[in-house]
């Protein structure tokens, strides 16, 4: 009798994407997170955005509709009731809200970029630090004892003692290398004059999303670094991470030597050896205040007198090995061409991005400064 012999073969087996079952809840809420985050936290605004958006695509059911929507927002600590200035009664978004944003701006961005191993963000120095870095080398005065390899440590003491005699002592003792971790300090300067929003082109949304991807990356990913955010436009000033949602452009023209003078006195009072500068612009600095506390304003091309203010704060920035990285979004040849002279003065870095990649750009090469260990 002949024994039916069964043949297994290993390959793939293609399907039709589906989409991850969501409630209607968690369908509408995404919609209303991106919505949110354009209306800089504007909740009124942001639900008759949706209404209209329910009327064309039918986004709700007789079963689920918007006002059920809303009641779970209540229900759930999305909105809260408030009294608005006027001194009538509504609604307004959370801190609960203002943290599921920022985690969906940094799902949105860090998902998109292809990453390699574990994704750690260790230096090439060994040195102090708490992952093993495959190596050994001899106990030394101030180690701390969980770096003690026993396994290691024992055999050390066997080959240096023998079995019959077997006692450990420091010389036998041998400790697991560790990588250094470096830890950094960003000041990250969001340009917020009138341009980030001329010819009909929303640029200060992508900017928000940024930042707010890069607080929730740094907050809970590398707790021991630092993330001061600021704006500029007539002045600069900075802003808490929870004022994220809320940014909006105002009337302004582009100081960017207010900027650079508030990012680099934040970075002053930082220990971290490691400190940097990103600055996201689209327009070229037309603004400065003068000791009387009047304002030089010049739109028309690259004024000289504020061009080589913007470069000596470069330079100034370079003495304090305080590194800037631009990422311009725009493409005027002449604005490039500034920055490239910019950069030069700093040492830094320039991208010449749009819109669509600025995230993934910002975030590698946070990642890349995080390995490097600058030594003054």
């Amino acid at each position: 009798m002949k024994k039916t012999q069964e043949i297994y073969k290993k390959g793939f087996s293609f399907q039709p994407y589906q989409a991850p079952d969501q409630s209607p809840f968690d369908k509408l809420f995404e919609i209303f997170q991106e919505l949110i985050t354009h209306t800089s936290g504007d909740l009124d605004e942001a639900l008759d955005w949706l209404k209209e958006l329910d009327k064309e695509y039918n986004l709700t059911t007789d079963d689920y509709t918007l006002d059920d929507f809303v009641e779970d927002l209540k229900k759930k600590g999305y909105i809260r009731e408030e009294i608005k200035p006027d001194g009538k009664g509504g609604m307004a978004i959370t801190a609960k809200t203002e943290q599921a944003i920022r985690k969906r701006a940094l799902d949105q961005i860090f998902g998109k970029i292809k990453r390699s191993g574990s994704g750690n963000h260790a230096t090439k120095y060994t040195g102090r630090g708490d992952e093993h870095a495959g190596e050994f080398r001899n106990y030394q005065y101030g180690d701390a004892l969980e770096h003690i390899s026993i396994t290691e440590s024992l055999k050390n003491a066997q080959i240096n003692h023998g079995m019959d005699e077997l006692k450990l002592t420091e010389d036998d003792l041998i400790v697991k290398e560790t990588q250094y971790k470096a830890q950094m300090s960003t000041v990250l300067m969001i340009d917020i004059s009138h341009s980030m929003i001329l010819y009909g082109e929303d640029r200060i949304t992508p900017a928000k999303k940024v930042a707010m991807a890069l607080a929730e990356l740094i907050t809970t990913r590398y707790p021991k670094d630092t993330l001061d955010i600021l704006v500029f436009g007539n002045d600069a000033w900075p802003i808490a991470i929870k004022d994220l949602p809320y940014l909006q452009v105002g009337p302004y023209h582009t100081n960017t030597v207010a900027g650079l003078e508030l990012a680099m006195d934040m970075l002053r009072r930082k220990r971290n050896t490691n400190k940097q500068i990103f600055m996201i612009t689209d327009g070229k600095p037309s603004c400065l205040r003068l000791p009387d506390g009047h304002y030089y304003k010049n739109s028309n091309g690259l004024d000289r007198h504020i061009v080589n203010k913007c470069y000596m704060m470069a330079q100034q920035a370079r003495k304090l090995h305080i590194p800037i990285t631009t990422f311009m979004i725009a493409q005027d040849p002449y604005l490039m061409q500034f920055i490239r002279e910019f950069t030069y003065a700093n040492q830094g870095k320039a991208f010449f991005t749009g819109l669509q990649g600025l995230g993934e750009m910002i975030f590698e090469d946070y990642e890349n400064n995080r390995k490097k260990r600058i030594r003054r």
